[in-house]
Parts: structure tokens; sequence; C-alpha cells
């Protein structure tokens, strides 16, 4: 249950990595205002804190599920934001 709850937050800064995203934006021809790279960067730290906790917890098993998750859901996030809007529907 650990390694679910340290994907779940994980994806939570993914999906926010990603909105925020200054090339995915200007590709999709959308506003460029965002987060600087402070901010971007921070959400890519704290994306990656549950991990850190699982790995220094000593509990190699949840991270390494973490990792796979996190890896699995960082691709389904960017292939769901690289859709066109009409597709999205």
């Amino acid at each position: 249950m650990t390694a679910l709850a340290a994907i779940a937050i994980s994806t939570i800064f993914l999906v926010l990595l990603c909105r925020s995203d200054p090339k995915r934006r200007r590709t999709a021809r959308l506003a460029a205002a965002g987060p600087g790279a402070l901010m971007r960067g921070m959400r890519v730290a704290l994306a990656c804190v549950p991990g850190l906790l699982l790995a220094l917890s000593g509990d190699a098993a949840a991270f390494l599920i973490w990792l796979g998750g996190s890896a699995v859901a960082g691709w389904l996030i960017a292939l769901w934001f690289g859709r066109r809007p009409a597709e999205r529907a």
C-alpha cells in the first residue's frame, strides 16, 4: 500500500509538470505563462521524494514498484497530453 500511495503522490506532481511544460505549451499554441524553472525544479524534486523515502526506509520491493509505477504513469500522462484537444473527449 505504501508503494501505491507513493505512486499516486508522484503522479500528481508529474501531471503538474506536464501541464506547465513550456515546450508542450508552445507546440500546442497555448499561452506561454507558467511557472518558472525554479518551480518546475521543485516539482521534479517533490515527485522524487516518495521514492527517496521508500529507498531510505529499506523497502527495496516498494521502491522498485514505485519506480516502475511512476515510469508507467509518466508515459501515460505524456501520451494523454500529447493528444490533440479534439481527441481527448
